[in-house]
């Protein structure tokens, strides 16, 4: 072995205890090579073999423990009862006094030996078992009157409590014990004679194995060794001058003080240089993580941000489409308003054309009574005419009578004369008849004709009548249709302000078709609410118009 070897103070491969508590990932077994250390299996706990001396050394302790506390707790029984009399107890609660103290006792160290043995101890209890049972010993001593005036006879009274207690320590020492065996933590004890030849190291050799948790007093031992060893072979490295040491290779003086062994002390810079170098490594990996999260993060906003654009592009664009849809079925609207008000101008004149030629049928009604008028007084004068024509040819027959009476006076030529004069009279009249006759045909056709123009007049004057109604109603409805168009541009012009979805303006489209129905309950219908809003489903049509009749409930109104 060289001088710059690490010296080799403990036998190889030989087992130690657990490390100190303070230091993780420590080794358990020291190897042969100079400073190295190897992990070897847990130490396993010693399980005591059972033998028949054992077992009847048990069964006698069990017996003789039990005896023991049967008679300790009958006389103190007694005695205590006497007590209790004496003090003023009543003969009722006397023999209870004496249960109460040593029940006590046994319920107190028998909680004690429960909790050790589920590793949860209480010190309280075991105080408190000691209490009583020093009560119980100065009840059982002082029942016989002074202690000082007889001690003998006090401590008689008072050995048999002691001697249950100092069982049950025993047995309580026992369950330690064993508990410790069972999980491997069983302390070495310090051997009498260390303490007597050392009487100033071992309380602090002491000190070490029960603050860093050393259980084995042989591996507290070689701990020892392997440092005055260590510090040693320092020393002759140095010649002798410590001092000249580096921090690093006086670290197992330093840190043996904390429980460390010199391997542990000598590995601790090169392992905290790793832990310090894994450190670092996991600081650069979390700012790489970091500065990974944040950059996906930014592209994930930026993805998200272009996102919401395109949907907030694609919402507009659909906004916009909706809107001019609907401004465009607004104008067409405005547009077949003004197209049906020319239309219903045009009827109207078509109407006072008609009314013109009802007046002017009514004119030529008038004329064609004048024409009846004047066709029956044609008949009247033809009448009159043909009365003066009889009357002229009952003259001329008269006149042919006295002419026949004055034939004999008269000449043959005058008489003949008179003769063709009244033949001409009576070809006059009778061609005056036929003339009269012709007349009053004549006024009578004049007359139909007049009638039939009559009614031709009426049934034209009926006809503008109804086309003129008819006209006047499509000029309600156009004016209708035109108020309804400037009341749906209205209400398209408030939805396109108040930015509403499209369900909201077909539902608003469905109330204001409500509105226009007026009292026709039956419109409109749900066919009419699908060709209008162009959906193809009735469910659908039939909850735009429940929705629409609450909100008419509501008090909506297009004009707000």
């Amino acid at each position: 072995m060289t001088i710059t070897e690490v010296p080799q103070s403990a036998a190889p491969d030989t087992p130690i205890s657990r490390p100190p508590i303070a230091v993780s990932d420590t080794p358990e077994r020291l190897s042969g090579a100079a400073g190295g250390v190897s992990r070897t299996d847990k130490r396993k706990p010693i399980k005591p073999t059972r033998d028949r001396l054992m077992t009847a050394l048990s069964l006698a302790a069990a017996v003789g423990g039990t005896l023991v506390g049967v008679i300790g707790f009958a006389m103190s029984y007694s005695t205590l009862a006497k007590v209790a009399l004496s003090w003023g107890f009543s003969k009722e609660l006397a023999p209870w006094f004496p249960v109460g103290v040593d029940a006590s006792i046994i319920a107190f160290l028998a909680l004690d030996l429960y909790l050790i043995r589920k590793n949860t101890p209480w010190p309280l209890l075991r105080m408190a078992a000691h209490a009583m049972t020093g009560a119980t010993i100065w009840f059982n001593a002082s029942s016989q009157g002074q202690i000082s005036a007889d001690p003998v006879k006090a401590a008689s009274h008072g050995v048999m409590p002691i001697l249950f207690v100092i069982g049950v320590e025993a047995a309580r020492r026992l369950i330690i014990q064993k508990a410790r065996l069972e999980a491997g933590t069983v302390t070495d004890r310090i051997p009498m004679h260390r303490w007597i030849l050392s009487p100033f190291a071992t309380p602090k050799f002491y000190r070490r194995m029960r603050l860093h948790g050393i259980t084995s007093y042989p591996e507290m031992i070689r701990r020892q060794q392997d440092l005055i060893g260590y510090e040693q072979w320092l020393k002759r490295k140095h010649d002798g001058d410590l001092s000249k040491a580096t921090e690093d290779e006086l670290l197992p003086m330093k840190m043996a003080a904390h429980g460390y062994t010199v391997a542990e002390a000598l590995a601790m810079p090169e392992r905290q240089e790793r832990e310090a170098e894994a450190r670092a490594e996991e600081a650069e990996r979390r700012r790489l993580d970091a500065e990974t999260r944040q950059e996906l993060a930014r592209k994930q906003a930026e993805a998200d941000r272009l996102e919401a654009e395109g949907k907030l592009e694609a919402v507009r664009a659909r906004v916009e489409g909706e809107t001019g849809q609907a401004r465009a079925h607004a104008r067409a609207q405005v547009s077949a308003a003004e197209r049906a008000a020319e239309l219903e101008e045009v009827a109207l004149e078509t109407a006072v054309i008609a009314e013109a030629r009802a007046r002017e049928a009514e004119a030529g009604r008038k004329t064609a009574q004048e024409r009846e008028a004047k066709a029956a007084a044609d008949i009247r004068a033809a009448e009159l005419e043909r009365q003066a024509a009889e009357k002229r040819k009952l003259a001329a027959e008269a006149d042919r009578v006295a002419a026949t009476e004055a034939q004999a006076i008269e000449t043959a030529e005058i008489a003949e004369a008179r003769q063709r004069a009244a033949e001409a009279d009576r070809v006059a009249a009778e061609t005056e008849k036929a003339a009269a006759e012709t007349r009053r045909r004549a006024a009578e056709a004049d007359r139909l004709t007049a009638e039939e123009n009559e009614r031709k007049a009426l049934a034209d004057a009926n006809t503008q009548a109804a086309r003129k109604r008819e006209a006047e109603t499509e000029v309600a409805a156009a004016e209708a249709r035109l108020a309804a168009a400037e009341v749906e541009r209205r209400a398209v012009e408030i939805e396109d302000a108040a930015k509403l979805s499209p369900r909201e303006r077909a539902v608003r489209k469905v109330a204001r078709m409500i509105l226009a129905a007026g009292d026709d309950t039956s419109r409109p219908t749900l066919a009419d609410i699908q060709r209008e809003l162009a959906v193809s489903s009735t469910d659908t049509a039939s909850k735009y118009r429940q929705e629409a009749v609450d909100l008419l409930r509501e008090g909506y109104r297009p004009e707000q």
